[in-house]
């Protein structure tokens, strides 16, 4: 049968470089597909969806909920040719009630073990509106290799420089971070990946460079330790979420090949500064992850903020405007506090204001958001900053006779 998987395009962040990624999501939920089924992949951020080609069976893999809106018009569409249409992925359990109005089926979980019984039952006509594996999740050594051979590798690239491949080594977060639904969807406890299956995978992967998406990774030391010490072999360039603050943890991923982290700064505390230092001593770049818009954020403590990111100096900043997305604890707080004004999800982009501020107006925040870009990036373009991450990485990649170069397009 043939089953066309498509994941739709969004609004990318106006001040942020745009270049596109591969997607995760669809590649682990197409390794899980029984051997049975062709599978058509369509990423729509890089190429557009022909709505007239054949298929048996419509899939829809959304990540983001700025995707949500844009995936219940491409299942409208083919919902009227008679084209029957599921949805999956993180967004899809967070607007499973919205997104059912759309679609024949919705798929809420984790695939590994599952797509059988959903191919089964289209297969035989007894499609069921819902399969609900909410917290019922696989076996993590059922997570095996994702399927990126449905992947067209040629839009991938940056100015015809190689981007990253995205991985995961675990599962969960023991963590519960005020604008994360990550609780919600994949649970408290961490569910670590047996060694053996994260290396098969990243050594499976013909991209030196690549993008740990685990929530964390700063989630049990011992099990940091050892895949480090696993990784060292494989001589990839990756970054990643936190790692560890401790040296033999830090000493072990700059061996094992880490290029930079995503680090999350909320203040301008010494513990920040410290903690960015702490990286580059390693010599680990950081990027940091600004959220605008906390309740005790004023005007003056955004610029001073943005300041501190200079002073220490940041190798990259990425600024986004706090999101209620539904099943975190700050949508529960501002729905409570009656402070949501916006259920557009086409707002939801993390760059746009969609709630009323404790200390701000909502267009004094949406200029501060623009502010903190534009004054970040005021000395050093974003683009030149980049190009010294690529830099760096490519001068690793020299030592350990592993740089590819790439032809630009």
């Amino acid at each position: 049968m043939k089953f066309k998987l498509i994941y739709p395009k969004w609004e990318k962040l106006e001040r942020q470089t745009h270049f596109t990624l591969p997607p995760h999501g669809p590649v682990v939920m197409a390794a899980a597909l029984p051997a049975d089924v062709e599978v058509e992949f369509i990423d729509e951020n890089v190429e557009p969806i022909d709505f007239e080609a054949e298929a048996d069976l419509v899939g829809i893999s959304m990540m983001l909920t700025a995707q949500t809106k844009r995936g219940w018009e491409i299942a409208d569409t083919f919902r009227a040719k008679g084209i029957k249409v599921i949805f999956g992925g993180i967004t899809t359990m967070l607007h499973a009630e919205e997104t059912g109005l759309h679609a024949d089926a919705v798929f809420l979980g984790e695939a590994e073990g599952r797509m059988e019984k959903v191919f089964d039952d289209f297969n035989n006509n007894k499609l069921q509106k819902v399969y609900n594996y909410m917290h019922n999740f696989p076996p993590i050594e059922s997570v095996g290799t994702a399927r990126r051979s449905i992947l067209n590798r040629d839009m991938y690239n940056y100015r015809g420089v190689q981007m990253v491949d995205l991985v995961h080594a675990s599962r969960g977060c023991r963590f519960n971070c005020y604008p994360c639904c990550v609780n919600f969807l994949g649970g408290r406890s961490f569910r670590p990946r047996p060694y053996d299956k994260v290396i098969e995978e990243m050594a499976s992967i013909d991209n030196n460079r690549l993008f740990i998406v685990d929530n964390s990774l700063a989630q049990d030391k011992d099990w940091e330790i050892n895949l480090f010490r696993e990784m060292i072999p494989l001589k990839k360039k990756w970054c990643c979420h936190p790692i560890e603050d401790d040296d033999q943890v830090l000493d072990l991923a700059a061996q094992a090949g880490a290029w930079f982290v995503y680090q999350a700064i909320f203040d301008s505390s010494d513990f920040i500064r410290d903690r960015i230092k702490r990286y580059h001593d390693y010599g680990i770049a950081v990027e940091g992850s600004i959220l605008l818009g906390l309740d005790y954020h004023t005007e003056d403590y955004i610029k001073k903020l943005v300041d501190f990111l200079l002073e220490v100096d940041l190798d990259m900043a990425e600024f986004t405007v706090l999101t209620p997305f539904p099943h975190t604890r700050t949508f529960d707080d501002l729905h409570k506090e009656g402070r949501i004004f916006s259920s557009d999800w086409n707002d939801y982009t993390c760059g746009k204001v969609v709630f009323q501020p404790k200390l701000l107006a909502p267009e004094k925040l949406q200029e501060m958001y623009y502010y903190a870009w534009d004054k970040f990036y005021e000395d050093e373009p974003q683009n030149y900053k980049m190009f010294k991450l690529l830099k760096q990485v490519m001068e690793k990649e020299k030592t350990d006779n592993t740089y590819k170069p790439r032809k630009r397009d």
